[in-house]
């Protein structure tokens, strides 16, 4: 039973829902085979009418082919056509940032920690996505800090997992192992 909406394909009986561009016209679903059927259908609905049967007959449609198979020699030989490029290729030129920073005397840390654009571009899509979408982020340094706030945040835990303490793991550890009574706060 068809869903609000929804149409029979005229191929397949199927149901589907229409491209909403196109709803008051579109008969056929978007299955390969469909497509076809409805090209075909189409095609044979302009044939039939009497203007359109014999539209690309006679001679002046032949003189019209020839004359642009004579300015386009060898098209229809199947030769495989290949476009230029539209811009050379360039090597990717990968900045040292121990040369950097002695050029401009400033620590090699500095200079790693002032370029975003470095760091930004190591970050998969999907994740600068769904870091943004969850912070409610557009700006590309709020981002930038919000994985470095993330990224510290993983190492801590990582870290605790591992055996590394925390300092209040480490406070109670060593008021236990000195013997001292544990307090009740309010």
């Amino acid at each position: 039973m068809a869903q609000l909406g929804q149409r029979k394909c005229l191929c397949c009986a199927g149901f589907f829902l229409p491209d909403h561009r196109n709803r008051k016209r579109q008969r056929y679903c978007s299955a390969v085979a469909c497509r076809r059927a409805s090209k075909s259908a189409s095609q044979a609905a302009w044939l039939s009418q009497a203007d359109n049967a014999g539209y690309f007959r006679g001679p002046v449609h032949v003189a019209r082919v020839q004359a642009w198979r004579a300015e386009h020699p060898g098209y229809s030989r199947g030769r495989p056509r290949r476009g230029r490029a539209l811009q050379e290729t360039s090597s990717v030129q990968v900045p040292d940032p121990i040369e950097q920073s002695a050029d401009r005397g400033e620590s090699a840390a500095t200079s790693a920690a002032l370029s975003l654009q470095d760091h930004w571009t190591a970050l998969p899509p999907a994740l600068a996505g769904l870091i943004a979408h969850v912070f409610e982020l557009t700006l590309q340094e709020d981002i930038a800090a919000t994985v470095r706030r993330l990224v510290q945040l993983g190492d801590d835990v990582i870290k605790r997992r591992h055996g590394g303490q925390d300092d209040q793991a480490r406070a109670a550890a060593a008021a236990v192992a000195s013997g001292a009574a544990a307090v009740q706060l309010d």
